[in-house]
C-alpha cells in the first residue's frame, strides 16, 4: 500500500494520532513516519514504534508526502494558517478535527500549494494519551470525509489515502462540512454534554456519599463513562459548533421537559415506545 508515499508526519502524536501512525504500520506501510508533539509524547512514541523521528513541524512538512493534523480544533487552525508555505506543491493534509466547518472554510483560505482533505475518524476512548493508542482503533469505525469544495476531484494522493482507509479497518462516509457538525452535534457532541452534566450533578449532590460507588450498576457506568474525556478537546469543539450545540441542547431541554410533566402521563409511555424504536435501529 502507499504507492506514493514516502513520508507521513503525525502532528500530535496522541491517541488519534498514536492510533493512525500504528495503523499505517500494521498495514503495511514501510515508510517514514515522522512525530510532531510534547517531549515526553514524543519518547513514549518513539519508544511504541508509533514513529521513526521527531521533528518540528516546519521541517517536517517539508519533506513530507501526507501531513496528518490530529492536534485539538483550536490547534489545527492554527496550524493551517502556517503550514502551506512549509509544503511541497500537491502534498496532502488531513486533519482528524470532531467539528469540520471551521476547519474547512480555514483550509480553503490558506491551503494552495497542498491538497487538504478535511475528515473525522468516529472512534476514540474516554482516556487520551500515545500510551492508550491502538492500532486497531479504526477498525469497523466509519472515517467521515469532508472535501474543501464540493465534488472535488481528488488527487492520486488523496484517493490512496482515502483507499488506505479502508486497509486499516475504517469505512468511510463523506459528507459536507455543515452537515457534518449538524449530525454530529446530534449523535456526538449532545451525548458528551449529556454525560458530563449527569456527572457533575452526580458530584455535586451525592459526591461525598461512598455508598454511591457500591451501588451504581451498569446504567450508571455507562452514562459517565464519557465524562473522563478532556475540557480541552470539547472546549474547542464547543467554541467550533456553538449554535448547533445550542439548538440540540435547547431541544434536548424541551425533551426533559416534556418528560418531567408526564411522570404520571400518557408523554411518558409515548417518549419509551419511541426510544425503543430508535434504540432497536442501534442494535
Amino acid at each position: 500500500m502507499s504507492g506514493e508515499w514516502r513520508v507521513v508526519t503525525v502532528a500530535g502524536v496522541g491517541l488519534i494520532g498514536g492510533s493512525f501512525a500504528l495503523a499505517l504500520r500494521q498495514a503495511g506501510f514501510a515508510g517514514k513516519i515522522i512525530g510532531v508533539s510534547s517531549p515526553g509524547t514524543i519518547q513514549a512514541a518513539l519508544e511504541r514504534g508509533a514513529i521513526d523521528e521527531a521533528l518540528p513541524l516546519a521541517e517536517a512538512a517539508g519533506q513530507s508526502d501526507v501531513i496528518y493534523l490530529a492536534q485539538p480544533i483550536a490547534r489545527i487552525l492554527e496550524t493551517l494558517n502556517v503550514i502551506d508555505g512549509a509544503v511541497r506543491p500537491g502534498t496532502l493534509i488531513t486533519d482528524a478535527g470532531s467539528t469540520k466547518q471551521a476547519i474547512v472554510e480555514r483550509a480553503r483560505e490558506t491551503i494552495k500549494r497542498g491538497r487538504f482533505v478535511g475528515g473525522h475518524p468516529m472512534a476514540g476512548k474516554e482516556f487520551g494519551g500515545i500510551e492508550h493508542a491502538d492500532a486497531n482503533l479504526f477498525q469497523g469505525a466509519v472515517w467521515l470525509i469532508t472535501p474543501i469544495v464540493a465534488d472535488q476531484q481528488y488527487s492520486a494522493l488523496q484517493d490512496e489515502f482515502i483507499a488506505l482507509l479502508g486497509s486499516i479497518g475504517a469505512r468511510v462516509i463523506t459528507l459536507d462540512p455543515e452537515r457534518h457538525d449538524f449530525l454530529c452535534a446530534w449523535i456526538s457532541h449532545l451525548p458528551q454534554m449529556i454525560s458530563t452534566a449527569l456527572t457533575s450533578v452526580l458530584h455535586e449532590e451525592l459526591g461525598d456519599d461512598e455508598i454511591v460507588m457500591q451501588i451504581g450498576g451498569r446504567a450508571l457506568r455507562e452514562m459517565t463513562r464519557i465524562a473522563h474525556s478532556p475540557y480541552s478537546m470539547w472546549r474547542d469543539i464547543a467554541l467550533t459548533n456553538t449554535e448547533n450545540l445550542e439548538e440540540v441542547i435547547l431541544r434536548f431541554e424541551q425533551q426533559m421537559t416534556h418528560l418531567r410533566e408526564n411522570l404520571r402521563g400518557p408523554g411518558l409511555r409515548e417518549m419509551f415506545e419511541s426510544a425503543n424504536k430508535f434504540g432497536r435501529k442501534q442494535d
